[in-house]
């Protein structure tokens, strides 16, 4: 219990500093960062994310179909692969949330229809899966880094990394503002870690 306890304290005070950088880049920094990046890189803001997430999306629902077939064949997997299979479902189910609770609840505009001339603000129950907070793309990618941060501690400076990396490359590609990367990525490693201590708990619990 005093574990949990921790654990809770110490994602509320995350959540708390997620939360101010969100809003003080919703205010202040997302709009004349996008401009800046419209300007120089267009064409490349211009490109459609979404095949990215579908192949993504595609790739672990493979994976996930056939560790579930060689578990049937073998009768078991290795503790990697349960691990592997866990952050595939992770990824795919809060990337599903994301796009069709919170996108449509927020309602926040894409960076290119702000360039366009959509007002930069929250238009409550009014959003679409095409909306742009919190990014897709990062609740995706962070949910899958979040279970290996439970299964693999070792792992967390290197999958921060990666995430930051895609967080970055999301901003500059101007597919996101840096508010929608910061929401998405929280959203993604909550989700994540979250399914890796059930995971972790239940392993325990067997081996």
């Amino acid at each position: 219990m005093d574990r949990l306890v921790i654990v809770v304290q110490i994602w509320l005070l995350l959540l708390a500093v997620c939360a101010l950088l969100m809003v003080v880049s919703f205010v202040q920094i997302d709009v004349p960062v996008a401009q800046h990046l419209w300007k120089s890189s267009a064409p490349l803001g211009r490109l459609d994310s979404a095949l990215g997430a579908a192949t993504v999306l595609t790739v672990e629902a493979a994976v996930v179909l056939g560790l579930v077939l060689l578990r049937v064949v073998r009768g078991k997997i290795s503790p990697f692969g349960e691990a592997l299979a866990i952050a595939c479902l992770a990824s795919i189910c809060t990337y599903a949330i994301n796009n069709e609770v919170l996108k449509p609840l927020f309602g926040v505009p894409s960076p290119s229809a702000v360039m366009e001339g959509a007002k930069h603000s929250f238009h409550w129950l009014r959003g679409s899966e095409n909306s742009s907070f919190p990014s897709g793309h990062m609740a995706l990618a962070g949910a899958f880094a979040g279970v290996f941060m439970i299964y693999c501690r070792a792992s967390v400076w290197l999958l921060s990394a990666l995430l930051l990396l895609a967080a970055v490359l999301l901003v500059v590609g101007d597919w996101h503002f840096l508010s929608d990367v910061i929401a998405g990525a929280f959203v993604g490693v909550s989700a994540g870690m979250l399914a890796g201590e059930a995971w972790n708990a239940r392993f325990q619990q067997t081996a």
